[in-house]
């Protein structure tokens, strides 16, 4: 069931009504948000289910075991291993097992061997790897006593299958996200019109950003041989800003979503566009992701305190593992490193500085140095987009090579720029709400605190879509 489809419409009424004025008690609530999660889930496929059920299931488990064996700490930590071998293999054959075999095939062929191992027909199930890394951030977060275990089956598979964040996140901590669902939640009319208000901003980047710019994209990609250079970056570029709405939408109509409900979950994009450098970006880019990685496997690691080449040997680590995290393709491992690289040279360089004020803080404009830090970050992360696109490594840089040697500045065959128009447009009220936690979330400072101009400004937007609105595209991010 897709957000930007008249089913989720439809669904979202439903379960809303039952949820504040029928099931109107904590439990029952929680009961519902199981039963509508598990429709939501199963709607793309029942099989699904039996999966994220099985994880949901034994990571309960194991926090219950956490509990029973506390003070016998070699218990616990073969417990959290067992449940943390388990979760991740699931993810690994579902995901990953023809990559491997195809692989190790091709290493072994070197050689003269040929592995007698046949790939198998597998159906990747939808946001696997989303709530996988949620179920295991509770087994660690319980065996490092962050949190206690809980004992309510029902509201830990609520919080595992809570569906506006269930298939492309934020990844949710249960230190966050679980401590709600064992509270009563009463209906808020501000936060409620809040969440609606960001909901609406996500399907205008969805439905007219993204799905314009991903149109232009799969249209024109596959001829890239034949096209000019400028052509060939402006491509990049777009599908850059086609992948930033299409998921920062999918997390704005996620967060406004829960808020309907009375949960608050963690923002995911902090307007990463306008960053001043590599670090920069990454602290504001897909936020559960990186803060994910950070704290269960680069500071185990020893994260930067250690020696500078350790830092850096855990930096590759943990970008080669994002890297895989997004699909089984060494274009994606490839990507993950090219940011390794970055941020390590970002790093040895002393240009690692952590901006503690958002970009042109109290100014309307920035400075031309902050404008060439931004342009630069940009378009360094829009060049490794152009590998993360690509097909395999051979068309990666296939692409980056027809588009520096052919005829770079013939511009006779320039597409896209209606998308773009509709980019820089959202670009710039995300500019000007930059200090705010979403571009529609008004102030009581003039024109705002007027009702007719906060509804005119709702009724442009919705016309926006109806008009404008490109063919429905699958959310990016579904396929990780």
């Amino acid at each position: 069931m897709l957000f930007n489809s008249l089913e989720f419409l439809i669904f979202l009424l439903i379960v809303f009504l039952l949820y504040w004025f029928v099931f109107c008690g904590r439990r029952w609530q929680n009961l519902l948000v199981v039963v509508a999660s598990y429709v939501f889930y199963g709607w793309w496929d029942w099989r699904f289910l039996l999966l994220i059920a099985l994880t949901s299931l034994c990571s309960y488990g194991s926090g219950r075991f956490l509990e029973h064996y506390e003070g016998q700490r070699r218990k616990q930590q073969l417990i959290s291993a067992l449940n943390i071998v388990l979760n991740l293999g699931i993810l690994g054959v579902f995901k990953y097992y023809n990559f491997f075999v195809e692989n190790l095939d091709a290493l072994f062929g070197t050689i003269g061997w040929h592995l007698d191992w046949g790939t198998m027909n597998i159906i990747l199930p939808v946001g696997i790897s989303f709530y996988t890394f949620q179920a295991l951030s509770y087994t660690i977060d319980v065996y490092k006593k962050k949190l206690p275990a809980t004992h309510d089956i029902v509201e830990f598979f609520a919080y595992i299958s809570f569906f506006p964040q269930l298939v492309a996140g934020p990844i949710e901590r249960a230190t966050n996200l679980l401590p709600q669902f064992q509270r009563q939640r009463h209906f808020d009319y501000a936060k409620a019109v809040d969440g609606m208000r960001q909901m609406l901003w996500g399907f205008l980047k969805k439905m007219v950003v993204a799905d314009n710019c991903a149109t232009v994209v799969n249209d024109f990609y596959p001829q890239y041989s034949e096209l000019p250079g400028i052509t060939l970056l402006l491509l990049g570029i777009l599908f850059t800003i086609q992948v930033y709405c299409d998921f920062s939408g999918y997390s704005d109509i996620a967060i406004g979503c829960a808020r309907l409900f009375g949960f608050n979950l963690m923002r995911n994009f902090n307007i990463p566009f306008f960053s001043r450098s590599v670090p920069e970006f990454w602290r504001h880019w897909h936020i559960s992701l990186t803060t994910w990685f950070r704290d269960y496997v680069f500071f185990p690691l020893g994260g930067s305190r250690c020696s500078r080449w350790k830092t850096v040997r855990n930096v590759y680590i943990v970008w080669g593992i994002s890297g895989l995290w997004h699909g089984a393709n060494w274009t994606f491992v490839c990507w993950g490193l090219i940011h390794a690289t970055l941020l390590v040279i970002y790093t040895l360089l002393g240009i690692n500085t952590k901006y503690k004020n958002t970009v042109a803080y109290d100014r309307y404009l920035p400075s031309i140095k902050e404008t060439l830090q931004m342009v630069l970050t940009f378009l360094l992360f829009a060049m490794s987009m152009i590998v993360f696109r690509a097909e395999n490594m051979g068309q990666a840089v296939d692409y980056l090579t027809v588009m520096v040697t052919n005829k770079f500045f013939d511009a006779t065959m320039l597409q896209g720029k209606q998308p773009l128009c509709f980019a820089l447009l959202l670009l710039s009220v995300e500019w000007l709400q930059r200090d705010k936690l979403h571009a529609l979330q008004f102030t009581d400072i003039k024109p705002f605190k007027y009702r007719f101009v906060r509804w005119s400004v709702y009724y442009v937007i919705l016309l926006v879509i109806f008009k404008y609105a490109g063919s429905s595209q699958t959310f990016v991010y579904f396929q990780f």
